[in-house]
């Protein structure tokens, strides 16, 4: 069920443990990261609820190059003509269609990834993501590049309402927390490049768990303060 954390923010559940999330801006929407192969419906779903188009739909901004976030990226690129954006260090492994043997800092992320079943159709992403900068001229969403999860990744900030969206920097399945070790690229990085966020928030929400609003964005700040 679609929420709407803050003014022009909404988050789309697209499995049970899933997020997508819908920004409106002055020349439509920007879609933070995709999902699975069968998230393109969900999504197109959401925006028929909303009395909107695929078309509607004017950029496709991508955290990183995970299948749970990019493998239904290239259909849904096709479906609403809106232009794939993902950092450069990222391309590479859209273009590859998986995530590579140095993506993962464990054994098991190595062997997981060998599955066919997490692997995507290979694309060649539109346009880069540059860290400080804004997702697009006249956006709302500001870039913020956090390495660790995976070399490019990526966490959004909605400045006219204060919402940042994670991307996988941070999990929230019943409690904060990084995500596994072995599922990074380099774990190492990640508490460095939480240090970078804001913590003057309204609203959090992650890609994975449920958000956080009001005094649970204040949690979400205190948090992080308390990070090694």
């Amino acid at each position: 069920m679609t929420e709407q954390l803050a003014p022009g923010v909404f988050r789309i559940p697209t499995t049970r443990r899933d997020n997508a999330f819908l920004v409106e801006e002055d020349d439509g929407y920007t879609l933070v990261d995709v999902g699975w192969a069968g998230a393109p419906g969900v999504i197109l779903a959401t925006l028929a609820e909303l009395g909107r188009r695929p078309s509607d739909i004017k950029r496709i901004v991508i955290t990183h190059a995970h299948p749970d976030h990019v493998q239904g990226a290239s259909e849904l690129r096709e479906l609403t003509g809106a232009p794939v954006l993902a950092h450069p260090a990222e391309h590479s492994w859209l273009a590859a269609g998986r995530v590579p043997p140095a993506g993962r800092s464990g054994g098991l992320g190595r062997l997981l990834d060998r599955l066919p079943k997490l692997h995507w159709k290979p694309f060649r992403a539109d346009g880069p993501l540059t860290d400080a900068s804004l997702v697009a001229p006249g956006s709302g969403l500001r870039v913020v590049h956090t390495p660790g999860h995976s070399p490019g990744h990526v966490v959004l900030v909605h400045e006219p309402s204060r919402t940042l969206l994670t991307g996988d920097a941070v999990f929230h399945r019943g409690e904060l927390a990084l995500g596994p070790a072995a599922l990074a690229a380099d774990p190492h990085l990640r508490t460095g490049s939480l240090a970078r966020l804001p913590r003057d928030l309204a609203a959090v929400g992650f890609a994975h768990g449920a958000p956080l609003t009001g005094q649970g964005a204040d949690t979400f700040g205190e948090w992080l303060n308390l990070l090694p």
